[in-house]
């Protein structure tokens, strides 16, 4: 395995594991038996636990474009349709693992943010680039919305929904308060587009 592989698999156990399991209770010895490989290569690229964590917060940041967004913005051409895939794609992760894991992100930032001040930035920028996704969408619907309509703050309330609905339907073990939400956003985004 080159140097680049290995690290990119440090990196993808890591992020599979921390989202599975938490940061705290995710030991280095099960990340090094999962990605099969030794201590050295993981303290060549990653002197603590916790740089291993910024790199896995890296990672997310570099795939949130290609790997999140891009997928769902292609399902529609229309903008805020493509919002409603954005979070259509947070469903079917729910889905598939029977509610019992939330957005990695937001799982990390109830765990780590008040104990880790990087940590934490890095965690807020990922948020930042998140909304400004679907700010990008909004944006492009501007003229579909009332004039009165902060679009950046209208971003950060889907996400406020989105990571609210996560963390209840994990509570429940089901996608009922998912539902719900998504369709209370529907209609609110409805009352919108009616109001322009």
């Amino acid at each position: 395995m080159s140097e680049s592989d290995t690290r990119e698999k440090l990196l993808t156990v890591a992020a599979r594991l921390f989202h599975e399991q938490g940061y705290a209770a995710t030991g280095i010895s099960t990340i090094l038996r999962e990605a099969k490989v030794n201590s050295g290569s993981l303290y060549y690229f990653f002197p603590t636990k916790e740089a291993l964590l910024l790199g896995v917060l890296d990672q997310y940041l570099d795939r949130l474009e290609p790997e999140v967004l891009r997928p769902a913005f292609e399902k529609t051409n229309d903008p805020i349709e493509r919002i409603f895939a954005v979070l259509g794609g947070y469903r079917q992760m729910l889905q598939m693992t029977g509610c019992a894991m939330g957005c990695p992100i937001g799982n990390l930032a109830l765990e780590l943010s008040d104990s880790y001040p990087g940590v934490r930035e890095k965690l807020a920028g990922l948020f930042r680039a998140w909304c400004d996704g679907i700010q990008r969408c909004l944006d492009e619907a501007a003229d579909r919305l009332p004039d009165h309509v902060d679009r950046g703050m209208l971003a950060q309330f889907v996400l406020t929904v989105m990571e609210g609905a996560m963390m209840q339907a994990r509570a429940h073990r089901s996608l009922d308060p998912y539902d719900a939400s998504m369709a209370h956003l529907k209609s609110y985004f409805d009352r919108l587009l009616a109001g322009a």
